[in-house]
């Protein structure tokens, strides 16, 4: 049934960490929207290809900023959240007086926009948190520690959740989150997950060259980032070539990031640089090129809290080009995959390598595997199916507080993680997901 709204209402959409319409979930969530009758905006950085400050692009307008260098430590976030919260607060109010909006919506990271949508909620607007990344996960996933900092992130997204209206999960891990460790009502957190379009994930006529003249071609695409795990498959690169004899595979490696050279010095460093080509950070038509030809994809996500509770955007885009994976054993990676991929231990890169291999093989069971990804995403995953959930958390906005239910409050934990006695802290079972799909992670967009 079509989503009808008498009087139209406006949205104003904020991203920091890509620029838009780079970053798919974050558009395909604007243009569900339009398409449903809202009038939307976006506030976004700029980036490479993305330069303009002002873009119309199908009655979406996106208002851009620039920012610094790409940060890579705790002071260069600092910097960098610091500019994008400052610009991003002077382009409301240019929206606001030129548009117009009655809704916040915003993605993290960083878990700031609160303080945003928190000063417009003064004058009525509604305000939507859309949860792409476990940023107390992400820091203690990328600088080792739990301290200070670690303590201020918890802070941070405890009062994005409180001050939401509506809060938007990537899956049931992230949902649970929200009404655990958010104290939201369970009935204003609603799933909506990252699904692929398989209108724009077209499989393509196999390209040899990007074998660089030998038998196989192993896949990746995502950031560059020490979260990724690039160097765990860089060493499963380095036990196939030298460990295994096998000089007929090679790794096409697609994607930016801060760790991008340190990568390509360290593939050096091992040896296997000439089995290994880094792309950077390319267009659509070269990087469907690159995973159509591959016979195996690989997701080398270093197993960890944040990893194991996001939904990764890579794993269900190489199942919709119908592709085989190869994954370390993470509860959302697994739920989302299922039969698609083979599981390798934990951050072993041995036995990465070997499930590779093993893959690379058996072409009968690689077919199989992808025949059943493609299925999955087409008849289940896709984005189409979660376009009703996203303007079903919407229309939660315009219910009266007397028709919520009071979410069960989770105990505290009475450990250095507890920042005071506001909210519990991280949680350290890993959960399981029971419900539909990376982030997401938000940050691996293709």
């Amino acid at each position: 049934m079509a989503h009808v709204m008498r009087t139209p209402r406006r949205v104003l959409i904020l991203v920091e960490n890509l620029p838009s319409p780079f970053d798919r979930r974050v558009w395909q969530e604007a243009c569900a929207l339009r398409d449903a009758g809202y009038v939307v905006s976006i506030i976004c950085p700029t980036g490479h290809g993305y330069e303009r400050k002002f873009e119309d692009i199908g009655g979406i307008h996106i208002y851009r900023y620039s920012l610094p260098v790409e940060a890579s430590g705790a002071a260069g976030y600092a910097l960098e959240y610091a500019i994008a919260l400052a610009s991003t607060f002077v382009l409301s109010w240019r929206v606001l007086i030129t548009r117009g909006f009655d809704i916040i919506h915003a993605c993290n990271p960083p878990d700031l926009f609160f303080l945003i949508g928190a000063f417009f909620k003064l004058f009525g607007k509604k305000f939507v948190f859309d949860h792409h990344d476990l940023n107390p996960e992400l820091y203690e996933a990328k600088f080792g520690r739990r301290d200070f900092f670690h303590r201020l992130m918890l802070t941070l997204e405890y009062w994005s959740f409180r001050t939401a209206d509506v809060s938007i999960a990537t899956n049931e891990s992230y949902r649970r989150i929200a009404i655990d460790r958010g104290l939201m009502q369970a009935n204003r957190v609603f799933v909506v997950r990252s699904g692929p379009s398989l209108e724009r994930l077209r499989i393509l006529p196999a390209e040899n060259r990007l074998k660089c003249g030998r038998r196989f071609l192993v896949g990746y695409v995502g950031v560059m980032g020490k979260q990724e795990g690039i160097d765990y498959l860089l060493r499963a690169v380095r036990h196939i070539v030298h460990e295994l004899g096998r000089s007929d595979v090679q790794f096409g490696l697609v994607g930016g990031g801060t760790s991008l050279d340190e990568m390509k010095d360290y593939a050096v460093a091992l040896g296997v640089a000439d089995f290994v080509t880094f792309t950077g950070r390319v267009p659509d038509e070269e990087l469907l090129a690159m995973l159509s030809t591959a016979d195996v994809c690989v997701n080398p996500d270093i197993a960890n809290d944040m990893n194991d509770k996001s939904t990764i955007n890579k794993i269900m885009e190489y199942m919709a080009l119908g592709k085989p994976i190869v994954q370390f054993d993470l509860a959302e990676g697994r739920y989302s995959a299922q039969q698609a991929s083979l599981y390798a231990r934990s951050n072993d890169a041995v036995d990465l390598a070997a499930k590779i291999v093993e893959l690379l093989d058996d072409p009968a069971r690689r077919a199989q595997m992808g025949e059943f990804g493609r299925k999955r995403v087409a008849e289940e995953l896709e984005w189409r199916y979660e376009e009703p959930k996203l303007l079903a958390a919407y229309d939660a906005l315009w219910q009266s507080a007397a028709d919520s239910v009071p979410a069960r409050r989770a105990k505290p934990i009475a450990d250095d993680d507890t920042v005071g006695s506001m909210h519990p802290a991280v949680t350290g079972p890993r959960n399981l997901s029971a419900g539909t799909l990376e982030t997401t992670r938000g940050d691996t967009p293709i």
